[in-house]
């Protein structure tokens, strides 16, 4: 019944959708695998992608090849650029997605690719011979077999759902658990564990009362995420602000002797950077009101998502207290917050790649290695696909390094730290963020895909025309003299001081308080030499000159941390061997199997010392 394919895809969430896609782009057979066909690519938390370092990765995303940009582009009512008041290393991409479009975009993507073939149906279990994985087994007792398989089971392992006293299996509202699959990986010698993670109630925004609430607007410059040239929304729908009180707080509180969090009911850890309305007032009890985002969930809906209201309390402790909220007097739900929990396995047992040590051909990603949020789990599944690829085609791996992105920044993370509770991604975690922005992630990562081959020829030349546009404006600015009475008018307007001779635009562009759209729209010989330049040349161009300090120096310490990275240590290195190395790293060392020196350097109880030690044994 079925062909043999190259890869299977198990779910078609983020991560899923990814894999798939950039399987079959690179000349895969691939079949995703989805227990719901009408939920492919759905937004099961809140209907938004990007935010502080998740929009960086969107990027990455997009200039590598994958489609999560494309398709948030195609499905905004809402696009703002976050942290604008601080340097670009921070500027952050977010937008608000109109839910079911989102997901509607993402399958007609799919379906336009023709190596992609779809089934409905469980997969209960994989099939393996000799420690290899070569297909797998579906509920309804079809055997397919393949050379590869992706697994990005998202919260459906095991998953149960809580609202406060109430049980319910499932993987999302509404629809059942996977079971299975972790039973058999434990038993092939994987250790899995629990995670929590929550939603808020869902609100019907025909019952708000939004003149009580501070608006939130959208940018009027739509930049986007993708680097092609997808067209932006002409108008955009507002979010909304509001406030908990004590009161709320209160009420909720009633509560806490039902909820799963607080009465041991829920064994898994829940996200420490997005947490549950209970586990806030708890955490934070001098707090006498926390901030709530109203956002809508797409254009032609009513719906409303509540986001920093997560909460697994009884339904009517949810309602009471929601009632209280500032424009909710006369709220009504369509349905209530949850909590849900589900199985993951510690992503210390992958490889770079995010193949399984134990199992060849086997890839996990998304979920399943303890992240949190749609942006990490594409970016997972997009290096996963590519590499799934790779592998049986016997061609080297696609490894992104910390340096190169904030895919290689959360990867290395994982599988050398690995995580006890989901892991978002921020900017902190990025040691390079300076060369990591968003803005550049074209510039970084398009010739790269384009080489391996996912990144098509359209991408790679507009990358090209970017890269020499960004150089032929630098050249001018270096270039071209500003007199004080052509640049006066314009140096007051922008209250800084006006110039008392002749000066190259480079050095004015230098200047704090000056931008380089202003000073070429306002003085007439760099307009006339600059209006040819697209608006992000143009913006990259300024911020290499502005911070080309920084850039530099940061460049540096990645040369110089870049001679651990280099130091390879074989897969069959005996540490045993090492006397003077310590018990934790010496445990950890041998369970990890670290890549390289720099790898073994930033595995979380190893010490400085037992890096030197490790040198000196190499070096022998």
């Amino acid at each position: 019944m079925f062909p043999e394919y190259d890869v299977i895809v198990v779910g078609a969430g983020h991560a899923g959708c990814e894999a798939a896609a950039a399987a079959a782009n690179l000349g895969s057979k691939v079949l995703l695998i989805t227990m719901n066909m009408q939920t492919i690519a759905q937004m099961s938390c809140n209907p938004a992608m990007g935010g502080i370092a998740k929009g960086q990765i969107v990027r990455e995303i997009d200039a590598i090849g994958g489609y999560s940009g494309i398709v948030t582009d195609r499905s905004m009512v809402q696009f703002r650029m976050l942290n604008r008041s601080k340097g670009p290393a921070m500027w952050s991409p977010r937008a608000q997605s109109d839910r079911m479009l989102f997901s509607a975009t993402w399958r007609e993507k799919l379906e336009q690719i023709p190596n992609i073939d779809f089934y409905q149906d469980m997969v209960h279990a994989l099939l393996t011979k000799d420690r290899r994985v070569c297909g797998v087994i579906t509920g309804l007792g079809n055997q397919i077999k393949a050379k590869a398989v992706v697994i990005t089971s998202g919260t459906f392992l095991n998953g149960v759902i809580h609202i406060g006293e109430k049980k319910i299996g499932g993987g999302r509202m509404a629809e059942k658990a996977a079971v299975g699959i972790t039973e058999q990986l434990v038993e092939l010698g994987f250790e899995s564990n629990r995670l929590k993670t929550g939603t808020p109630p869902r609100i019907d925004g025909r019952s708000l009362d939004y003149s009580k609430m501070e608006e939130q607007k959208g940018d009027e410059d739509i930049v986007g995420f993708s680097f092609l040239k997808i067209p932006k929304p002409k108008k955009q729908l507002s979010c909304w602000i509001t406030y908990t009180s004590q009161k709320v707080h209160d009420i909720l509180k009633t509560g806490f002797d039902r909820s799963p969090m607080f009465t041991g009911r829920i064994e898994g850890t829940g996200p420490r950077y997005c947490p549950s309305i209970e586990d806030k007032i708890n955490r934070f009890a001098e707090r006498e009101r926390h901030q709530l985002f109203i956002e809508p969930e797409g254009w032609n809906t009513v719906e409303i998502y509540v986001n920093g209201f997560s909460t697994s309390l009884p339904e009517e402790t949810q309602y009471e207290a929601l009632r209280n909220i500032v424009g909710f007097e006369n709220f009504r739900a369509f349905r209530p917050g949850y909590a849900i929990e589900y199985d993951y396995f510690p992503p210390t047992q992958l490889k770079h790649s995010l193949e399984t040590k134990l199992i060849a051909n086997l890839f996990f990603a998304g979920q399943i290695n303890g992240t949190t949020g749609y942006e990490e789990a594409a970016c997972q599944g997009l290096m996963a696909g590519i590499n799934a690829h790779q592998k049986i085609r016997e061609l080297d791996p696609f490894i992104l390094k910390r340096s190169e992105a904030y895919i290689g920044v959360l990867i290395d993370d994982l599988i050398s730290k690995g995580t006890e509770e989901p892991y978002r991604m921020f900017t902190s975690r990025a040691e390079f963020r300076t060369l990591l922005r968003q803005d550049n992630a074209d510039l970084r990562l398009t010739e790269l895909s384009y080489r391996l081959g996912l990144a098509p020829q359209e991408r790679m030349e507009k990358t090209m025309i970017k890269a020499a546009e960004v150089e032929k404006i630098k050249s001018i600015l270096r270039e071209v003299s500003i007199d004080p009475a052509e640049s006066a008018n314009y140096l007051t307007d922008q209250n800084s001081a006006v110039l008392v001779q002749k000066q190259k635009a480079i050095q004015l562009l230098l200047r704090p308080d000056i931008d380089l759209n202003s000073m070429s729209r306002s003085i007439p010989k760099l307009a006339q030499q600059l209006s040819a330049f697209s608006d992000s040349s143009k913006e990259q161009a300024e911020i290499q000159i502005k911070y080309e300090t920084y850039i530099t120096k940061e460049k540096e310490l990645v040369q110089k941390m870049g001679q651990l990275e280099n130091l390879t240590i074989p897969e069959t290195f005996d540490y045993d061997r090492i006397s003077s190395l310590s018990a934790e790293a010496l445990q950890k060392f041998k369970r990890i199997k670290p890549r390289t020196l720099g790898q073994a350097s930033r595995i979380s109880g190893v010490n400085p010392s037992d890096i030197q030690i490790l040198m000196v044994y190499m070096g022998r």
